[in-house]
Formats: C-alpha cells, structure tokens, sequence
C-alpha cells in the first residue's frame, strides 16, 4: 500500500562548506602570501554576508571545534546557480589555496505540514495574510540568528522492516510529529533552527541547523528528543559539526589562534545595527523576513523537530511579506521585519504597565519601551488571539514580553521591546487585535524614576516588584515563591463547567504536562464553602506556563482568572495540612474570614481544597491594593496564624502575587 507523503514547499537552496586549514602550508607560506590569503579571505566573507552576489540570501561564517574541519561556511541563496556561484568564487581566492574542503552539503529550504492548517496552505485556501501563512513562508526563507553556537547535523529516517517511517500511516506520522514538536516547543527562545530537505541533492534526507547562546540548550534539547519515538525508532544521525560565529574581519584573529569575536568586529555590528544596514562583521541584517524558528514550530515535516502549528487558527504572525511581493527592505535582526502600527506615545507608560502587574526589575529593565493596548473584547479571547504573536515575537533578540493583563475592568494587550522601532513595529500586528480601541506606548523607567507616589499607587497599583515583595514578605516570615528558592509561575482560572466534566478535562491535560520537566503541578480544586471550581497549574518556568496557558484557556465554561480585575490578587498555596487537623483548619480559616471582613481593601477571600486531596489547599484573595494585602500580612493576627499553621501544616505555605 502507498502511503501518502506530507506536501512540501521549498525555499531558498543551502550550502553547509566546511574547510579544515592546511597548517603546514600556511606557516611555511612567506608573510606577504598570507597577508594577500587574509585580505582576500576576509573580503570574499565580507562581500558573501553583505549578499553582494545575489537579490537576496543569508551567509554566516564559524569556526568548528572538535572536528575534520577549521571553518564552516554558511550560504543562503534563491538559486542552485546563486550557490554554485558563491561556492566557486572562493576558490579564486588566495586563502583557498590554504584549504581543503572537509565536508560540504547542499539542501533546501523546507516547509512541509502534517496539521489540517498546514494542508490548508499548500492547497491555497489558506488566507495569504494570516499569520500562519506568513509563518510558513517565514520558514522557508529564514534569516540567520545571531546566536553564538551553531550545530548541523544530517538526518534520515529509518527504513528497516520493523522501523519503516515510510511505512506509517500518515496520521501516525502526524501524531509523533506532533508529541515531538511539543518537546521542541519548551526550547522556544533559547534554540532557533532551520530545516532543509536534501532528498536527491545529498547523502542524506535532512540538513538541520541550530543555533544557540548556550550550547548545553542544544544539548538538552537534544537529549530530550532522542528519547521520543519519532528519534528512537525512526530516526538516523549523521556527523555533528559544532561551530562559534565570528565576523570575518576577524579571519587573521583565528589564523592566529586568537580568541574570536576579538570585539572590534562586534563595534562595527553594533554600528551598522543602529544604521540599519547589513554588517560585514557577521552580524547581517534581514533581507525583509522573519527570524529563524524555534524546535516546534509551524509547518514541520518529516525531521526531528517536527511539530504542530503554535496557533492553528493562524496566530502566528510575521511580515508575510514574501520574495514575490518585491520587498527588500532591511531591518534590524532584533524586530519583527515590518513597520506600522499607530499609537500614542505618553510619559507614563511605566504606570500603565504597574497598573496590570508589569514591573520594572521583575519583568523589564529600565530603558525598555513598552506599548499598552487597551480592547474591548474579552480578555480569554485576546488570550488566544496573542499567543500565536507572541511565540512569533520571541524569534527576535529585542523582544522582552508580550500577553494579555486586565485592569479596571477592562483587558489589554501587554508589549515589551528593548528598543523603540521594535515596539513600532510590533504595533502594526498587536492593532490588528480585536477590539483595540486605544493604543499607548512610551519608555520605561525605574520604579523609582516614574515620579514618585501616584495616583494609580495610591489606587493600589504600587510599583514595586516582585523581588521588592518576595523582600518585604521575608522580614514577615512569609515566603513568595517555588519551594527550594525558585520562582514558581501560576495560572489558575475558575470554570463554570459541571465539576467532574472539567476535572476530566484537566486529567486528560494533566498527563501531556507531566512529560516535562517544568511542570510542577496541576490539579482542579473547589471551595470549601460554596460553588466556586477553580484549576490551578504551577511551572518552573515563565515560557511553560505561559505556554500551557492556551491549553487551560481551551477549558469549558472558563470564566475569569483571579487578576481578571483591578486590585492586587494573592494565592496562597501549598497549605499541606496534616489529615487530623483538616476541619481545625477550615474552622479557623473561617475565623480568619471574618476578621479579613473587617479589614480595609478587603474584597474576597476563598478556601478551596484539591479534588483529588482535601488536605491540599489554597486561598485566593483579591484586595483593593498591594499595601492593604501587606497590612494584613503585617498584622498579628496573621502572625498568630502563621505560628499556628506551623503545628497543622506539613510545610510552610507559599504566596503567589497576581497584581
């Protein structure tokens, strides 16, 4: 029986030239040969990384480590004649006569689907401006990332008579494909790749190429995957070829054993960035595309990063703007590759941000610029709306954070960049939302720059961070945070849906987070009195959580999380209470209730217990400001509390700030 093989289409063609260096020829050459093979080294790697031989296309130059190889050489170009060309010209250079060629491979560009919106766009009925299809087009005509650490490798996949990938049905290939992508997924940010086919143009079927900051990302990564199906038992590996990024100007640098970027060629990116313009130092700018992906993204196929779109409904979003509609505009490798998007530029965009919990120190860094879009739409669906922008977003080096806050009643959709033309063109894809109605942005100071106490501080909406309040809560005795002294991130949102419905939803999610590492908890809990049902999950990290968002967010009848409102939210959490002290401790909570009752700024206050174990609990409480929470947690009546739970806990509680 034939199966049925994914849809494909390509992009630009690769070539992966790797040289080792001829040692004893150089250091017998005469100086002035060596200069004349440095000169021409140098500008032959300058001229291919300014793109002077085609339209458009990417190069890159590394050194490898470890290897049968001294450098490697990286082309993007839109022909097979374009990399014929580039290939050729540098052996008339005088430095080739120093090298031999260790390794080479040649592949292509490549966007292949297993999801119903991939198909969608191979089969043209998927709207060109969506942000899927501007996705996959991104795919296939990438840029090269910046990243110091570069690692290709190439890779078949098996056809033995019990592991015959080829043999699968196509809907199991699109399975592991999926749970594959999934663990690719958690890398977003930290490990960026490109995939390339190389059926008939090479030995193998697939030239991958990731690049990082940190080589043990990669390494994890990896790790991580082999132990999937997709790798262990349909998977083949070929060489590894690791590599360091550097500016060809550096070429004699690492002639000369010295160690690359020496820095002045990092100067000269640096200037060449802040002018817009393509660096011969390395750093190229974009040719008017989006960033390289990360493991997991949209439109993947038969390779081991493979995985389902990050937003089938096309939240992913890019330029769109692709080689045949003529744009050659170049733009800095930090920000989304296009302009637009209208806004008001005011000075306190720093206290618009405090206002829905986004704070100096804790979530940017001064000189950040921040942009505020207020919708009227419901704050669940603009959630799902920017996730596919924001997983987008995080290609590019300048973002620092994009999500959906709610203050006053009313939601808004949250951007940080370092820099302000990033912002700006960020705001062409964030004013596409729905229901914007006012648009904001400026630059962000310090907490303590933004002009003393406000009105909006003394409406509860202090600036501080959360480092400022894990400090307070200390010399309370309280601890804020992940046990074991890290960060913990919470989503928790309450749900109208019948009680067993939803806590069958959430087992059936439940068992997908427990493949990672990062998950901590997730568990659905109800109120001890009362109607209230609420799901609470805990990760080790932001990117998770934010991630297992559009999951929980997909859950029946959800109708708010605890920070839906204005005010200043807590979560207490792990009240791990010792079994024959669990009705003393829903009685005393309800004494404690009534004294919260009385307290200025007190809204609510809920004790709800975990399904599965009713000695796990947590209280949500929603104040009219941070101060008036800390007064509470300042009190003696508190303290009290505290000493007291020391008896009938089995472990110190943990408070969670949503403001």
């Amino acid at each position: 029986m034939q199966r049925e093989p994914p849809q494909t289409e390509e992009g630009w063609y690769v070539l992966h030239d790797l040289r080792s260096i001829d040692w004893d020829a150089w250091r017998a050459a005469p100086e002035r040969e060596r200069e004349r093979a440095l000169a021409e080294g140098v500008e032959y790697l300058r001229a291919a990384e300014a793109v002077e031989d085609s339209d458009e296309g990417q190069s890159a130059v590394y050194t490898v480590l470890g290897a049968d190889a001294d450098l490697m050489v990286l082309h993007l170009r839109p022909t097979m004649a374009d990399l014929d060309a580039a290939e050729r010209r540098f052996e008339q250079t005088e430095f080739a006569r120093f090298t031999e060629r260790a390794e080479s491979y040649v592949s292509v560009t490549e966007a292949s689907g297993y999801t119903e919106k991939s198909r969608e766009y191979f089969e043209g009925d998927l709207d060109e401006d969506s942000g899927l299809a501007q996705y996959i087009r991104s795919r296939i005509h990438p840029d090269v990332p910046d990243e110091e650490f570069v690692c290709f490798y190439p890779m078949d996949k098996r056809r033995q008579p019990d592991q015959n990938w080829y043999d699968l049905p196509f809907e199991e290939r699109a399975e592991h494909i999926k749970r594959h992508g999934e663990i690719g997924r958690e890398y977003g940010g930290r490990v960026k790749q490109m995939i390339a086919g190389s059926t008939g143009l090479d030995d193998w079927e697939w030239g991958i190429t990731l690049w990082a900051d940190d080589m043990t990302d990669i390494k994890d990564l990896l790790t991580r995957m082999r132990f999937d199906p997709s790798s262990s038992k349909y998977a083949e590996f070929g060489p590894f070829y690791v590599g360091r990024r550097f500016p060809p100007a550096d070429l004699p640098a690492v002639l000369a054993g010295e160690r690359v970027p020496t820095g002045e060629g990092e100067e000269r990116a640096a200037a060449a960035s802040a002018n817009g313009t393509t660096a011969a130092d390395g750093h190229a700018a974009d040719a008017g595309h989006a960033g390289s992906v990360h493991p997991g993204s949209a439109a993947e196929g038969d390779h081991p990063h493979g995985g389902e779109a990050a937003s089938d409904d096309g939240g992913a979003a890019d330029d769109g703007d692709d080689e045949a509609d003529g744009d050659d505009s170049d733009s800095s490798g930090g920000r989304p590759p296009v302009g637009g998007g209208d806004f008001q530029e005011v000075d306190d965009a720093t206290e618009r941000l405090a206002t829905l919990g986004v704070r100096p120190g804790a979530d940017y860094d001064p000189g950040d610029y921040g942009l505020v879009f207020y919708s009227d739409a419901d704050a669940e669906d603009l959630a799902d709306e920017i996730e596919g922008l924001r997983e987008n977003f995080d290609h590019y080096d300048r973002h620092v954070l994009t999500g959906v806050r709610a203050g006053g009643g009313q939601a808004a959709a949250v951007s940080v960049w370092t820099a302000k033309e990033a912002a700006e063109t960020a705001a062409g894809f964030l004013g596409d939302l729905p229901g914007i109605d006012e648009r904001y942005g400026g630059p962000l100071a310090a907490s303590d720059d933004a002009g003393g106490e406000t009105d909006n501080e003394a409406a509860g909406t202090d600036q501080g961070d959360a480092a400022d309040i894990r400090e307070q809560l200390a010399d309370e005795d309280v601890y804020a945070g992940q046990p074991h002294g890290e960060d913990v991130y919470a989503l928790a949102l309450y749900s109208e849906a019948d009680a067993d419905d939803l806590f069958d939803e959430v087992a059936g999610l439940r068992e997908n987070f427990d493949h990672y590492d990062t998950h901590v908890k997730t568990a659905v809990y109800g109120a001890v009195d009362g109607n209230r049902t609420a799901v609470v999950s805990l990760w080790d990290t932001q990117d998770a959580a934010d991630t297992a968002a559009g999951f929980l967010t997909d859950l029946p009848e959800v109708v708010g999380r605890p920070d839906a409102g204005d005010g200043f939210g807590t979560m207490g959490m792990f009240y791990a209470v010792k079994p024959d002290y669990r009705e003393e401790f829903v009685d005393t909570f309800r004494e404690v209730g009534g004294l919260l009752a009385e307290m200025d700024g007190h809204r609510e206050t809920t004790l709800l217990a975990n399904r599965e174990d009713e000695t796990d609990m947590f209280i949500a409480s929603q104040w009219d400001s941070r101060e008036d929470a800390m007064e509470f947690f300042r009190s003696d009546e508190f303290r009290e509390t505290v000493e007291w739970g020391r008896e009938v806990l089995t472990d110190q509680p943990r408070h969670v700030f949503l403001a």
